[in-house]
């Protein structure tokens, strides 16, 4: 049995910045991964839609960027050009440069300090460990949805990976994911339909960032079914063989392709918990302010809340690490940076108003349009920043913005 100061279970993110720094710190870590070491980011979520936006807002201006060149871009960027999987070649160089030791496999706890790891083959390997790091980010919420069995909707890997324009598109759930993708399938001449249950789109986020945010989606084309919920699918019932989407309110959609972006659900059910005595709740794991779940087991990433965000999971990472290698410290999650990379963007940190008055917070908020300052006024930029102060304490507890770049400014 291989025995290490800390085990890893997971590479993307939050994993690889755990092993980064415990193995700078002179700790022996083996760090394991099922799928491609790195996570969703580099290849099926911040690094090609972000691709994808660049691309159709250079096409959405008149410049040389079709859809052939984009996809050429957005493969390029994730590593995938002439292949139909990227290579992670990179991160399991720079994982095993640092001094770990790299498995692909799955893993599980076969009791306290003890993990399996079953790879491709069938083969297992016992691994023991001083502290255990649990960073398995998370995957697409696939809904109960009747009919939903009878096509093969996309998630944002489909979303984000595709190489050709589907004929239309009914985008399920308008958070970051689904309104980013929505602005470049329309923007590439795609037909989106973008269904959400609330009466906003990006309801996380400040009204007047989503009321920005919306008026830029129904000018590039976007069409928003807003406070009604999809209840069933008949496959390819629609027009030239599109899927039929029923809504709440007795009305359907119909797209040729159903994006799910309803929310992210955590591959918990694997680890079999039960071995160090953990039970899930709801899909979640509890974890105290040291990112503990059980002794010498910790938590990092998308799983261990309160946000899910690349940057966020990184500093768990790197926390989780500290605190299994004896360092009293706690993650400081107040001020958590958000950004939505549409075209205007939207970005915040803290809390809205009511957010703040809901914790007691003696709250405000103050406004101003960017059409009404100098530089939006010349760019015919719209926008706006709004920030949240506690009068009491003389503080600001929250900033949300939307325009041009904004996701810099914040």
């Amino acid at each position: 049995m291989q025995r290490f100061d800390i085990v890893v279970i997971g590479a993307g993110g939050a994993g690889e910045a755990a092993v980064h720094l415990a193995t700078g710190r002179g700790a022996s870590v083996a760090v394991i991964d099922k799928e491609l070491f790195g996570g969703s980011c580099p290849y099926w979520a911040c690094m090609p839609s972000k691709a994808l936006l660049h691309a159709a807002s250079v096409h959405h201006g008149g410049g040389d960027y079709p859809w052939s060149k984009a996809s050429d871009f957005r493969d390029y960027m994730i590593n995938r050009e002439g292949t139909d999987w990227p290579d992670d070649g990179g991160h399991v160089s720079s994982l095993e440069g640092a001094g770990a030791t790299v498995i692909r496999g799955s893993a599980r706890f076969a009791d306290p300090g003890r993990v399996t790891v079953t790879t491709s083959d069938g083969a297992e390997t016992e691994l023991e460990a001083s502290a255990v790091i649990v960073a398995i980010g998370s995957h697409s919420r696939i809904p109960d949805l009747p009919g939903l069995q009878d096509i093969e909707p996309w998630t944002n890997r489909q979303g984000t990976s595709t190489r050709e324009l589907p004929k239309s598109l009914v985008i399920l759930g308008a958070g970051p994911t689904g309104v980013e993708l929505s602005q470049v399938y329309a923007r590439y001449g795609v037909r989106v339909i973008l269904v959400h249950p609330s009466e906003r789109i990006n309801d996380k986020d400040h009204p007047k960032s989503s009321e920005v945010v919306a008026a830029a989606l129904e000018t590039d084309g976007v069409t928003m079914r807003l406070n009604v919920r999809a209840e069933r699918i008949a496959a390819r019932h629609g027009a030239d063989g599109a899927h039929v989407v029923h809504l709440s309110d007795g009305s359907t959609v119909e797209g040729h392709e159903i994006l799910l972006a309803i929310g992210r659900d955590y591959p918990v059910e694997e680890l079999n918990l039960g071995a160090i005595g953990v039970e899930t709740v709801n899909g979640r794991l509890e974890v105290d302010d040291q990112l503990r779940l059980a002794k010498d087991v910790y938590v990092a990433g998308d799983v261990a809340g309160p946000e899910m965000h690349t940057h966020l999971a990184h500093y768990q990472g790197e926390m989780a690490a500290r605190i299994a290698l004896g360092d009293d410290v706690r993650p400081d999650h107040t001020a958590i940076p958000r950004a939505i990379y549409t075209d205007p963007e939207s970005a915040s940190v803290g809390l809205r108003l009511e957010e703040a008055r809901e914790r007691g917070i003696d709250a405000d908020e103050f406004s101003v349009d960017l059409a009404m300052t100098a530089k939006g006024y010349t760019a015919e930029a719209k926008g706006h920043a709004t920030v949240v102060v506690d009068r009491r304490a003389g503080t600001v507890v929250g900033a949300f913005l939307a325009g041009p770049g904004v996701s810099e400014t914040i």
